[in-house]
C-alpha cells in the first residue's frame, strides 16, 4: 500500500514547455577539403570557367542559399579570403569569381541537428518597460550538431507575475560572431599559464622577453616568425614552444555579434584549437560586483577531442564576449560554477576536480584558482557514482540555494537541492535527502537515456525556475516553491 505521508521523489513541477532542437537552423562555416595542393586544384577548375558559366553558377548558389543566411555574400568573401593565397593573380579576378570561389570553400552546419540541452537561465540586461512583477530572461543552451560538436545558443523571453513563461519568437537565421583581432595579452599571466601547462622552456622565455608587458596577437606572431628562422634553440623545443604559445593565444579571444540581430540568432561556435570538438555546458551567472555593477560570466568546458580545458566567458550585453582560459592547479575537470558575488572579498566557485565530489574554491583573482576543498561527498544512493553542481548557487536570506546533480544506479542522473551558509559557503546547513527532479517515463529516452540536468536556475517571485535537459537531447522547465523547499529542509535538519 502506498505511504501517503512519503514525499514524492520529484518535488518540482514541470511546465509544458518542450524546447526541441531544430535542424533547419544553420550557419555558414569554412569548408577546406584538404591541403593547399587540393585547394589549388579546385581553384584552377573554377578559374577555367567562362564568365558566363561563373555568372550562372553564382546565381544558382545565391538562389539556393542567400535566403537562409543574413549577409550571405559577406560570408562567401570571408571564406574566399581563407584560400586567397592559393589563387594566382587574385587581385585581377572579378568579384563574381571571388564569390563563386568562396562558395566552394563554404558549407552549412546545422548547429542543433542532434540536440539542444544543458540550459542555464539569467536575468536579461534589459528590464525596462515590463508589467509589474514580470522579468525578462536569457536562457543559454548547449547545441550539438554533426560530429557531436557543441556550441552555445540563446533564447530570450519573459516571466510574468503569475510565473507564466513566454519565449520571444525565434529567428529563422543563425549567425556566428566576428572574431576581434585586437586582443591584448598580459605577459605575466601568459607566462604563468605556459608554466602551468608545462610548456615553458628557454624558447618561451626568450619569446616573452622580446614582448612588452601587454602585447597583441600580431606582435606575438611577429616574434614567432623571427623564432622560426633562429638557429640558437633545439628544434624540438622551438616547435613545441611555438605550438603551445599559439594554442594558448588562440584560446583567449574576443568575439562580437551585430547589434541588430536577435539573441536567438547568436551562436558561439568553436573558434580555437582547444575547443575544436566543442564548447560544453556553459553555466551563466548574473554577477554583481562590489560597486553594484553587473557582469555576466559563464564557465564552460573546451574540448579538442583529447583534452578538456576550463574556460571563462565575460559579457555585459550578450553582444561582445571575452573568452579566457581559467588558470591554476585547482582548475581541473568539468563543472565550474561561480557564485553571483564575492564573499569576504574573494571570488568563490564550485567545482568537481576529481569527477566524484563537490569542491569549493576561493580566489582574489577570477582567472586564477590554486586551492580547493571537498565540501560534499556522495552519501545517498541516487548520487553514489558522483555529485556535482547544477549551476551557480542562488542567494536567499537563509543561505545559498544550490542545485546539485547526482548519478546513481544505471547511470541515472537526478537533481537535488541544498543550502549553503551565506558567510561560509563551504558549510552545508540544509539539504533534502531525495532529489527534486528525476527522469520520468516520458523523459528517459534520448541521446543519453535516464538523464535530467541543469546548468543554472533563477528565483522569480519565490519560485525557483529550473530549465533542465532531458536525456541530453531536449529541454524543458520545472519550478519549485522556495519557501516550501526551505521549510522541508528545516524539518529534515
Amino acid at each position: 500500500m502506498e505511504d501517503n505521508n512519503k514525499r514524492p521523489l520529484s518535488l518540482a513541477k514541470r511546465k509544458s514547455i518542450p524546447i526541441q532542437a531544430d535542424n533547419s537552423r544553420v550557419i555558414t562555416k569554412p569548408f577546406i577539403p584538404g591541403p593547399d595542393h587540393r585547394i589549388k586544384e579546385v581553384v584552377n577548375r573554377v578559374l577555367g570557367l567562362s564568365d558566363e558559366e561563373v555568372e550562372t553558377l553564382l546565381q544558382q548558389v545565391l538562389w539556393d542559399f542567400s535566403g537562409r543566411h543574413r549577409h550571405f555574400k559577406e560570408a562567401l568573401i570571408n571564406n574566399y579570403k581563407k584560400i586567397k593565397h592559393c589563387v594566382p593573380n587574385s587581385d585581377s579576378i572579378t568579384m563574381e569569381t571571388r564569390l563563386l570561389l568562396g562558395s566552394y570553400f563554404t558549407c552549412e552546419y546545422s548547429v542543433e541537428a542532434a540536440a539542444l540541452f544543458n540550459p542555464s537561465i539569467v536575468l536579461h540586461p534589459n528590464q525596462k518597460e515590463l508589467p509589474e512583477g514580470s522579468v525578462r530572461f536569457i536562457m543559454s543552451f548547449r547545441a550539438t550538431g554533426e560530429g557531436h560538436i557543441s556550441s552555445i545558443e540563446f533564447r530570450s523571453g519573459k516571466i510574468d507575475s503569475e510565473g507564466n513563461m513566454d519565449f520571444d519568437p525565434i529567428s529563422n537565421y543563425v549567425e556566428t560572431p566576428e572574431l576581434c583581432q585586437d586582443k591584448l595579452y598580459n605577459k605575466h599571466l601568459f607566462g604563468l599559464k605556459l608554466t602551468e601547462m608545462t610548456a615553458s622552456n628557454e624558447v618561451t622565455s626568450h619569446m616573452l622577453g622580446e614582448l612588452g608587458e601587454v602585447f597583441t596577437f600580431d606582435q606575438l606572431q611577429g616574434k614567432i616568425a623571427k623564432l622560426q628562422s633562429a638557429s640558437d634553440f633545439d628544434p624540438d623545443h622551438k616547435r613545441d614552444a611555438i605550438d603551445m604559445a599559439m594554442w594558448l593565444a588562440r584560446s583567449n579571444y574576443e568575439i562580437k555579434f551585430r547589434y541588430d540581430h536577435r539573441i536567438s540568432e547568436r551562436v558561439i561556435f568553436p573558434v580555437s584549437e582547444n575547443e575544436s570538438k566543442g564548447i560544453e555546458d556553459a553555466r551563466f551567472v548574473h554577477f554583481t560586483d562590489d560597486d553594484d555593477s553587473v557582469t555576466y560570466y559563464a564557465t564552460y568546458t573546451a574540448f579538442n577531442g583529447f583534452v578538456i580545458l576550463p574556460q571563462l566567458i565575460t559579457t555585459k550585453d550578450f553582444i561582445t564576449f571575452k573568452v579566457n582560459t581559467l588558470n591554476g592547479k585547482a582548475v581541473q575537470n568539468k563543472g565550474m560554477a561561480l557564485f553571483p558575488r564575492k564573499i569576504d572579498g574573494k571570488y568563490v566557485m564550485l567545482s568537481r576536480q576529481d569527477g566524484v565530489n563537490n569542491h569549493i574554491m576561493f580566489s582574489e583573482n577570477i582567472h586564477f584558482w590554486q586551492e580547493s576543498e571537498i565540501i560534499q561527498t556522495p552519501t545517498h544512493p541516487w548520487e553514489f557514482i558522483q555529485i556535482g553542481n547544477c549551476g551557480s548557487p542562488i542567494e536567499t536570506d537563509e543561505g545559498w540555494l544550490l542545485l546539485t546533480h547526482g548519478v546513481g544506479a544505471m547511470r541515472k542522473y537526478s537533481i537535488g537541492i541544498e543550502l549553503l551558509d551565506l558567510n561560509d559557503p563551504s558549510r552545508m546547513i540544509g539539504r533534502l535527502d531525495e532529489p527534486i527532479l528525476v527522469p520520468t517515463d516520458g523523459e528517459r529516452e534520448g541521446y543519453v537515456p535516464n538523464v535530467v540536468y541543469s546548468c543554472g536556475a533563477m528565483i522569480h517571485n519565490d519560485e525557483l525556475v529550473i530549465p533542465f535537459a532531458i536525456a541530453d537531447q531536449k529541454t524543458s522547465v520545472a519550478t519549485i516553491s522556495v519557501p516550501e523547499v526551505l521549510s522541508l529542509m528545516n524539518q529534515s535538519s
